[in-house]
């Protein structure tokens, strides 16, 4: 492929790749062991809490604990290579042993959001059918709901302060069950998570297991995590992302970041790391290059990073326009901003150009913004260090084809508008156990976003409209379809239709229309009864009680009328 196909390859540093042709290691289980190796004795990953109490493991400490899960999953919970491992935890030291430990073992990993309902959690569950679950403490009392028909044999049970020392482990501890008692007894049958390292590790070191004959058969091709997404119809369909596909983007992600220091960045996650922005980038690609990972167990409010930015030099750090919106809001960190600070990365939503602006009026560093999806592993275009342009999500990384189609599937002249679609070593095989859904995103190799973008002529794109009705909040992806179903449970509705609406604090908002049943039903209710089935970031901010809704001739709720009406009304 030549240069002018590839306009964009104009914008790459001196040292920068246009193609990689391979990645450096197989499979991620490799990349873990030569991390392990490489690092040794550093510090790897540091929980944070809110007050400062925090606790830290090394490289070698996780190396070790990892093979340790590896081999309970392997020889103590009956698991075979290929088998699915559900994770359902915030950040905490708990996670990276349990990730790392299920790729060891030659599982799969899915992970899942710990604040969903038990609704939700049945619904994933019931697709991916894992053979294990690692959740915390805090949310375990929705297992029996969430298993009911499809029950998960192996229960892993683990806690936010897991593995922090004795002292601030059991005051956490304490807090939680008596005083905000938000740890509830947990009515199934299952181990805590040290128990099961410590009866993994008895059994390898008795019976001399050589963990990673685990996964020397893994192929770089076979899927290593299910990561959960939704579509138009808002149903949830796992993206098999592949070993090579992780392995890959992380490598062309830190291709077109040269001034990553390896074994000396000091890298904050407050993004949560189920989400696959901060799994791949975080959690993965700063482990390879052996950065010090601060993890940040809740970082709502914004003070609950105060400690953190002081106690610890933060060279790194990723972030949605939610967090850097807010966190230029915070007096704390206006009067005492980063000092070690070199970049820091946006994803998960649009960046707005007052936000990038406003941070690097703060910080003197710029936030360098991407494009990705979740099918993507997630990252696919980035804006170059020092060559950023407002409002553009860059150019396609190294290995990375973009290009923008008409509905047929066919190139549209440069400059027009069309549905911007991707090819390369990132993109996943497909949706699990969904060949129907897989076939409609997938066209010849290419795969297709559902944004609707336009490239310039030296290879910068911008995304100008979504052709999916899907709403981003805060990152995260919520689909009207599963809104509506919420709202159509009430006997008090007789109808819904819900849209996302710009929102200063978390770049989109659900707004939900209601057509009602029962006159007397109030807006405040109508919330009340999402909070029962959703997610917090999934329940409508604004509700619209209407005497009708737009329909077409065949009767579907026109939701493009309604965002119109909207967009009419807010200019």
């Amino acid at each position: 492929m030549t240069s002018s196909d590839r306009p964009w390859t104009a914008f790459y540093g001196p040292n920068v790749r246009s193609d990689i042709e391979a990645a450096s290691y197989r499979t991620i289980s490799d990349l873990i062991r030569s991390a392990a190796d490489t690092y040794k004795s550093a510090p790897a990953f540091t929980t944070c809490m809110h007050n400062g109490m925090n606790g830290t493991l090394t490289f070698e400490q996780v190396d070790e604990m990892s093979d340790a899960f590896a081999v309970y999953l392997r020889e103590l919970a009956g698991l075979a290579q290929g088998d699915r491992v559900a994770l359902q935890m915030p950040n905490g030291l708990s996670f990276p042993i349990a990730a790392f430990g299920v790729f060891k073992a030659g599982c799969v990993l899915v992970n899942v959001n710990p604040l969903y309902t038990a609704e939700e959690m049945a619904r994933q569950f019931q697709d991916a059918e894992p053979h294990a679950l690692v959740i915390v403490d805090m949310f375990a009392d929705k297992i029996p709901a969430a298993t009911k028909g499809h029950p998960i044999p192996n229960i892993i049970v683990t806690r936010v302060a897991e593995f922090l020392p004795s002292l601030p482990r059991g005051i956490i501890g304490l807090v939680q069950k008596y005083w905000d008692r938000s740890v509830k007894p947990i009515e199934v049958p299952h181990i805590r998570f040290p128990e099961a390292l410590a009866a993994g590790r008895e059994h390898k070191t008795r019976d001399h297991v050589e963990v990673d004959a685990y996964h020397q058969s893994v192929e770089p091709d076979d899927v290593a995590c299910l990561q959960y997404t939704g579509g138009t119809t808002g149903v949830a369909k796992g993206a098999m992302l592949s070993h090579k596909n992780l392995l890959m983007n992380m490598e062309q992600s830190l291709e077109m970041c040269p001034a990553v220091q390896r074994g000396e960045e000091v890298a904050l996650t407050a993004l949560p790391l189920y989400h696959i922005f901060a799994f791949t980038l975080n959690l993965l690609a700063f482990y390879w290059i052996g950065s010090r990972n601060i993890l940040i167990p809740n970082p709502r409010p914004l003070t609950n990073l105060k400690r953190a930015f002081e106690n610890y030099k933060i060279t790194w750090m990723s972030g949605v326009n939610t967090l850097f919106n807010g966190l230029c809001n915070e007096t704390w960190f206006l009067d005492s901003p980063p000092k070690y600070l070199k970049f820091s990365s946006a994803g998960g939503m649009a960046l707005q150009a007052d936000v990038a602006r406003r941070w690097e009026d703060v910080t003197g560093r710029p936030v360098l913004q991407g494009y990705g999806l979740t099918e993507t592993s997630p990252v696919l275009s980035f804006n170059p260090i020092g060559k950023t342009r407002d409002g553009s999500i860059g150019i396609p990384l190294p290995s990375t084809l973009l290009r923008c189609v008409d509905d047929d599937g066919n190139p549209v002249p440069q400059g027009e508008r069309g549905e911007i679609a991707a090819k390369g070593p990132q993109v996943m095989s497909g949706y699990w156990n969904k060949p129907e859904e897989t076939a409609i995103v997938m066209r010849d190799g290419w795969f297709l976003t559902g944004d609707i973008g336009v490239m310039e002529t030296d290879g910068y794109f911008y995304i100008v409209d979504r052709k999916k009705d899907m709403i981003v909040v805060s990152g995260f992806n919520v689909y009207p379809n599963e809104i509506e179903d919420c709202l159509a449970l009430h006997p008090g509705i007789f109808e819904a239709a819900v849209i996302g609406v710009p929102d200063d604090t978390t770049g989109e908002a659900v707004k939900a229309y209601v057509v009602l049943n029962d006159k007397s039903l109030t807006k405040e209710a109508i919330r009340a009864h999402c909070k029962e089935h959703l997610t917090a970031y999934k329940v409508p901010k604004r509700v619209e009680i209407r005497d009708d809704l737009p329909k077409s001739n065949v009767g579907k709720i026109l939701r493009k009328d309604l965002r119109a009406e909207d967009q009419q009304a807010a200019e």
